[in-house]
C-alpha cells in the first residue's frame, strides 16, 4: 500500500491550479486527492514540484476550495486506468468513469495513461490497405493500417459524419480479424456526442466501440486526460487482445486550447499565438501512440479531427499536426458550399504511406497511375477555372474547356457519394477510369501503357467484344 501524505497548506488557487506549500518529495505526474470542507473529493495531478511547494492541476472546477479548510493528499502514484475487454460497448466520461447504467466491468490490468514509448526498432512499417468505402480517400489518399492520418476541417463542415462513416465501413480486404473502435470526444457538444453514440448504436458498431466523452461543459483541464485514456484502452486491446483498433480523436483543437489555458494559469512564457512552446512535443506524445509493434498481432490506426481556427491551415495546431502525422485529409468549404459530400479536396490532401498499401496484391496494379493522373487532371481543371474567371469560358481553348468539364464530372461522380454508400476499391478505380476516358489518350502520361490497354474504356470495350466473339465461336464448336 502506497503512503499518502496529507497537507492543509494551500497557498494559492489560480484558475485550474492549486499551489500547496511545505510539500516535499512530490513527484511530477503524481495523483492527488483534494478534499473540500463539504466532504466532496476531486482528483488532481502534480505538474510542478520544488523543495518548498507543489503545483497541482485540478481535474474539475476549483470553485469551493477554501485555502484554510481544504486538504490535499498526495497518493504516491500516477494516473492509472483499469482496462478490460468488457469495456467494449461502454461509454465513459473524460476521467474514465462509466457514464452508462451497466454493471462494473471486469478489470484485467491497470495501466499508466501516459503509456510506454514504443521502441523505434520494434515498429513495423504499415502496409495493409484499409478500405474506408470513401472514393476520395481510398483512391487518392489511401489509409494504411497503423497510420496516423488527421482530418483537417473547419467549423460547420461535416467532419463528424465522415469520421462516423469511416468507423462504420473501415475494413482490411481479404482478412477476417478482430476489429474495434476507440472514440474520444474532447470538448465536444452534447449534440456531437449524441450523434456519434446514436450512429454507433444504430449501425451495430457500438458493441465493438469504447467511447470516452469530455463534453463542452465539462472541466477543460479534463481534456488533457481524455485522449490518453482512449489510447491506453486502445493499446490494451491491440497489444494484449490482438485487435486492430481505429482510434478517433475529436477535436484536437479543443485539446490544444486546454493546453494553452493550463500554460497561461502557470504564467509560462507563451509561444506562437499564445500556445505553449512544448505543444509540438505534447502532441507527439499522443500521435506517436499509433502503429504496429513487432511480435504483436494487433495494431492502432489514428484518425484525428483538427478544426482549423479561421480556416487557417498555417495555424499552429494543424501546422504542428502536419509535421508529426503521415499526411492529412483536407476538407474544403468551397466543395461543401457546392453541396458535395464528403467535401474532401484532393489537392490539399496527402497520405505519405499510400505507396505501402496499394498496388498489385493489395488494391490493383493500376492504382498509383490512376491516382497520379486524377490528381494532375483535377489540378489542370482548377487552373482552367481560374482562367475562365478572368477571360470567360468562351475564350478558353478546347483543351481548357475539356478539363473544365472533367473537373465538374470529377467532383460530382468521384468525390461526391452518399453518406451510407460503401464503395469497393474496384468501384473507385473504375469510376476513375470512366472519368479519364473522357480525356485524349495522349494526355494520360502518368499511367503505364499496359494499364491503359487493360482498363481504358476504349480498349475495355474492344476486349469485351473480342471476348464475346470468342465465346460465340466456342459455342458454335460445341453445337457441331
Amino acid at each position: 500500500m502506497k503512503f499518502e501524505a496529507e497537507y492543509k497548506t494551500i497557498g494559492k488557487v489560480s484558475g485550474p491550479l492549486v499551489v500547496v506549500n511545505s510539500v516535499k518529495n512530490a513527484g511530477y505526474g503524481e495523483m492527488t486527492r483534494i478534499k473540500l470542507e463539504s466532504g466532496e473529493e476531486r482528483l488532481g495531478q502534480v505538474i510542478e514540484s520544488t523543495d518548498t511547494f507543489a503545483v497541482v492541476q485540478v481535474f474539475g472546477p476549483t470553485s469551493g476550495i477554501n485555502i484554510k479548510s481544504t486538504s490535499v493528499s498526495f497518493l504516491g502514484d500516477t494516473f492509472k486506468l483499469g482496462v478490460g475487454e468488457e469495456m467494449l460497448g461502454r461509454v465513459f466520461d473524460g476521467q474514465g468513469r462509466p457514464k452508462d447504467t451497466k454493471a462494473a466491468y471486469a478489470i484485467e490490468k491497470t495501466r499508466d495513461i501516459n503509456g510506454e514509448p514504443m521502441n523505434p526498432v520494434a515498429r513495423q512499417m504499415p502496409s495493409d490497405f484499409i478500405q474506408t468505402g470513401v472514393s476520395s480517400i481510398d483512391g487518392l489518399m489511401t489509409l494504411v493500417r497503423g497510420q496516423k492520418l488527421p482530418i483537417f476541417s473547419s467549423s460547420g463542415l461535416p467532419h463528424n459524419r465522415l469520421a462516423a462513416q469511416i468507423a462504420r465501413q473501415a475494413k482490411v480486404l481479404g482478412k477476417s480479424e478482430s476489429f474495434a473502435v476507440v472514440f474520444a470526444g474532447i470538448g465536444i457538444t452534447y449534440d456531437d456526442a449524441s450523434f456519434f453514440i446514436d450512429n454507433f448504436r444504430k449501425t451495430g458498431a457500438l458493441k465493438r466501440t469504447v467511447a470516452f466523452m469530455n463534453l463542452a461543459d465539462d472541466p477543460s483541464i479534463e481534456r488533457i486526460l481524455t485522449p490518453r485514456l482512449a489510447l491506453t484502452t486502445a493499446e490494451f486491446l491491440a497489444y494484449e487482445k490482438g485487435m486492430h483498433v481505429l482510434v478517433i480523436l475529436t477535436d484536437m483543437t479543443n485539446y490544444c486550447e486546454a493546453l494553452r489555458e493550463m500554460a497561461s494559469a502557470r504564467e509560462e512564457v507563451p509561444g506562437r499565438r499564445g500556445y505553449p512552446g512544448y505543444m509540438y512535443t505534447d502532441l507527439a506524445s499522443i500521435y506517436e501512440r499509433a502503429g504496429i509493434a513487432e511480435g504483436k498481432k494487433g495494431s492502432i490506426t489514428q484518425l484525428n479531427i483538427v478544426t482549423m481556427p479561421g480556416d487557417d491551415v498555417t495555424h499552429p495546431i494543424p501546422d504542428l499536426t502536419g509535421y508529426i502525422t503521415e499526411g492529412q485529409i483536407f476538407m474544403s468549404r468551397d466543395l461543401s458550399n457546392k453541396g458535395l459530400y464528403p467535401p474532401v479536396n484532393p489537392l490539399g490532401s496527402l497520405s505519405r504511406l499510400m505507396n505501402n498499401g496499394i498496388g498489385e496484391g493489395k488494391t490493383r496494379e493500376d492504382h498509383r497511375g490512376v491516382a497520379d493522373q486524377l490528381y494532375g487532371a483535377y489540378a489542370r481543371a482548377q487552373e482552367s477555372r481560374s482562367l475562365s474567371a478572368i477571360i470567360g469560358v468562351e475564350a478558353l481553348s478546347d483543351s481548357d474547356k475539356l478539363y473544365l468539364k472533367f473537373g465538374d464530372d470529377f467532383e460530382k461522380r468521384f468525390i461526391a457519394q452518399g453518406e451510407y454508400e460503401d464503395r469497393s476499391i474496384e468501384q473507385t478505380l473504375d469510376i476513375g477510369w470512366e472519368l479519364l476516358s473522357e480525356l485524349p489518350e495522349n494526355e494520360l502520361t502518368r499511367i503505364k501503357r499496359e494499364h491503359i490497354e487493360k482498363h481504358h474504356l476504349k480498349y475495355k470495350g474492344k476486349a469485351k467484344v473480342e471476348k464475346e466473339r470468342e465465346e460465340k465461336k466456342e459455342a458454335k464448336k460445341k453445337e457441331k
